[in-house]
């Protein structure tokens, strides 16, 4: 069972990104504060969940929690300063849009750069241990999936309603086959999936 949050006495957001691994896109955070009451029974790491649960999720997350806010560093932004600075990127500019200002940070991972005057703590797998960073896993993978759906309609060849732009072997045969896209990350190998390379416990 998750915890609500890494500790009690201040206003704590949970924070994650999505799409770190991925050859095209963006990469999403969200910034989740939730109330101290808030029950969901199947909210966990939204890896464990499936497209359904996941939707179902964000409804309820989006509509009571205390505050909530998704941002994206795009790939351009990711060729200029790496996928690691871009993932925390993504996370300063997500806990900067929450309309109330936490006092606390949780992060999902073992690195972040530190967003000026609230303290954090950096959770490995922290996504599958508190609420809070367990509802901006879903958000940040929500939303980023979404993006990658709609931008789908004009690359079809890629298959991102499928992939949502991970490496999978359609999808980088695709790339190598009619070239990359505006929206690939051109720093990234094509051959060499990025997921190996970036694993959840360096974020």
């Amino acid at each position: 069972m998750l915890l609500h949050a890494y500790q009690k006495e201040l206003l704590e957001a949970g924070c994650d990104e999505a799409g770190r691994g991925c050859l095209a896109g963006p990469v999403f955070a969200a910034a989740v504060i939730l109330p101290p009451d808030f029950i969901a029974g199947e909210l966990t790491d939204s890896k464990k969940l499936t497209h359904k649960q996941r939707c179902a999720l964000r409804l309820i997350i989006e509509k009571e929690a205390i505050a909530w806010a998704v941002a994206e560093v795009d790939n351009y932004e990711i060729d200029k300063i790496n996928i690691l600075n871009a993932s925390f990127l993504a996370m300063h500019r997500a806990i900067e849009k929450l309309v109330v200002k936490p006092a606390y940070l949780s992060i999902d991972g073992n690195r972040f750069k530190a967003y000026p005057d609230i303290p954090h703590a950096c959770i490995i797998k922290g996504d599958g241990k508190y609420l809070n960073i367990a509802a901006a896993s879903i958000l940040a993978k929500t939303h980023r999936d979404e993006f990658m759906e709609n931008i789908s309609f004009q690359y079809p060849h890629y298959q991102w309603q499928q992939n949502k732009g991970y490496p999978t072997v359609v999808h980088r045969n695709a790339a190598l086959e009619y070239g990359l896209s505006p929206f690939h990350r051109k720093t990234f190998s094509i051959t060499a999936p990025q997921l190996q390379l970036f694993s959840k416990s360096e974020c």
